[in-house]
């Protein structure tokens, strides 16, 4: 096979991996946005508080409770830490943002903003600033796959397969069933909903806290990949919104296809001209928003 091709098709296959986060991060801001209008500003701190529990769990979670040989690997970090981070979002939800209800978008942008300061602020007043390695990786997902046209290491596999699942499982959860149906219903007339009987203001709680859960579970999965730092967070956060707009503000499906075919560009655009792989993905948001001001994908 021809090198340049061979780079290509490589750099194609780790972009397609990140954005495989992509898609799951923005999966969890869309979800949150469409069906509860809040500008969730602190999704990149879920992620990075997902990451940095599986971290603690692996380390130094034995240590706290004095059986130093106990300690939490990947698998289990893989269910609870998405767990915490969710409930996290549903004492926050419950705390603050149901004071905010009815009022401008921006108060929430606000509030949020600060939750994603509080916590960045907190981890970093213990971790270093430069990245943490989380060395729990389990030994079946150690090692590379033979594609052809390289060796591709068998956990960013896992994690490109378990991120698009996530992803189809939320969208045929909030598209194609009848509990998806009532959460969009509870979004455009909760009075309406209410007297059927439905708790909207539970289905609101539990709603946002399954989309901060989705960051928590983002952040476990990438903390093997990236280093585990404060900054990881605000880092991913902004092009994570990049692509939420591309795709359209709210849309479930435009989240995951944006989402993952930007990162297919990307990584193309490392090997084609490497200085615009880092703006290429802002470039395509304003030119589909002079085209489609609502997204991709988005309504109108």
């Amino acid at each position: 096979m021809d090198p340049f091709i061979k780079s290509v098709l490589s750099q194609a296959m780790l972009g397609l991996n990140n954005g495989a986060f992509y898609a799951l991060l923005s999966l969890g801001l869309a979800v949150i946005f469409g069906l509860l209008n809040i500008v969730n500003f602190a999704h990149g701190a879920f992620y990075m508080l997902g990451a940095f529990l599986a971290l603690i769990g692996l380390t130094q979670f034995g240590g706290w409770i004095g059986m130093p040989e106990l300690s939490i690997g990947f698998w289990w970090a893989l269910l609870l830490s998405p767990l915490l981070v969710g409930l996290f979002g549903i004492v926050i939800e419950r705390t603050m943002l149901k004071r905010l209800a009815g009022l401008d978008h921006l108060y929430g942008l606000l509030l949020t903003f600060g939750v994603a300061l509080v916590l960045q602020g907190f981890f970093g007043n213990f971790y270093n600033m430069a990245g943490t390695p989380y060395p729990g990786i389990p030994p079946s997902l150690r090692g590379v796959v033979d594609l052809g046209f390289m060796y591709f290491p068998k956990y960013r596999l896992f994690a490109l397969l378990f991120s698009l699942a996530v992803c189809f499982v939320t969208w045929y959860a909030i598209e194609r069933t009848k509990l998806g149906a009532l959460l969009r219903a509870s979004t455009e007339n909760p009075k309406l909903v209410e007297a059927f009987g439905v708790n909207v203001p539970l289905l609101v709680t539990l709603t946002y806290g399954f989309g901060c859960a989705l960051a928590g579970l983002a952040g476990v999965m990438a903390a093997p990949i990236y280093s585990v730092s404060p900054l990881m967070g605000s880092e991913i956060i902004i092009v994570v919104f990049a692509v939420v707009v591309i795709g359209g503000m709210g849309s479930i499906l435009g989240a995951i296809v944006t989402g993952l075919g930007l990162g297919l560009i990307e990584g193309v655009v490392k090997v084609l001209y490497p200085p615009a792989a880092s703006l290429v993905v802002f470039v395509i948001m304003a030119i589909v928003l002079m085209v489609r001001p609502s997204g991709l994908f988005g309504r109108e």
